[in-house]
């Protein structure tokens, strides 16, 4: 019963190479399958190429053009050379909330060191090109224009501090909306478990049983956007690298 044991990691394979503990763990697991269902997806779903497409293929063409149309809307025609990472991205996040879903599963996302990884793979993918497409002139991205010389030191420190805060915000906003409706869902189901076995209260036992209900419509509804604000927000600060011009 207790709501932050679904979290825990367990040692599945245990393997230690010079001191490091690199076991295979349920995360890793859970992780494996994520790309093997994502990959499956796009593969099973592609293979066909019907005219008239049946379910596989209408997701995985409907995955296609949201990211793509994201992707172009955020950053311009000269983003969509990053579409292939904001495609990944987008579709291990979705995969991992929704596989997160099923019971007895793992939620992935809601490992603050899976989402604050993926999160600093953005950044550093946003630096690296930003310094090879333009020098130390991407340093412009912290310097506004039009501004008084006084009030340049102390708006230069805020936008350092405003890039900084970029990984662990987007890190943070994703591991504790999955953390938190898990944690919602199991305290939930826990009631519904214990008033049916407290016999003259079995009675009000449907009452959170419907919010039980209504909670996982509401997180498979989470599931989703959370994957779409971390493709928009990705596409925002490659943005930035491609554009760093206030």
């Amino acid at each position: 019963m207790d709501p932050i044991h679904q979290f825990s990691i367990e040692r599945i394979v245990p393997l230690h190479v010079f001191g490091v503990d690199a076991s295979f763990t349920n995360a890793s697991l859970f992780m494996l399958i994520v790309v093997l269902a994502a990959a499956a997806l796009m593969i099973v779903g592609t293979s066909s190429k019907a005219i008239v497409p049946g379910r596989l293929q209408s997701a995985a063409e409907m995955a296609y053009e949201f990211v793509a149309s994201t992707v172009h809307m955020s950053a311009g025609r000269e983003g969509m050379k990053f579409f292939p990472f904001v495609f990944s991205l987008f579709l291990f996040v979705l995969f991992s909330n929704l596989i997160g879903l099923v019971p007895y599963t793992f939620t992935v996302t809601s490992q603050i060191i899976v989402t604050f990884a993926l999160a600093a793979l953005v950044i550093g993918t946003v630096l690296v090109y930003g310094f090879i497409r333009h020098g130390t002139h991407f340093l412009n991205l912290f310097v506004p224009s039009g501004v008084s010389p006084a009030l340049l030191p102390f708006l230069v420190m805020i936008e350092i501090i405003s890039f900084i805060s970029r990984p662990i915000s987007l890190s943070v906003r994703l591991f504790a909306n999955m953390l938190a409706g898990h944690i919602t869902l199991k305290v939930m189901g826990g009631f519904v478990a214990a008033l049916l076995g407290a016999g003259a209260y079995a009675v009000i036992a449907p009452l959170p049983l419907a919010a039980t209900v209504a909670l996982t419509a509401f997180e498979l509804l989470v599931a989703f956007l959370q994957a779409y604000v971390f493709a928009i927000l990705t596409c925002v600060y490659l943005n930035d690298a491609i554009h760093p011009g206030h």
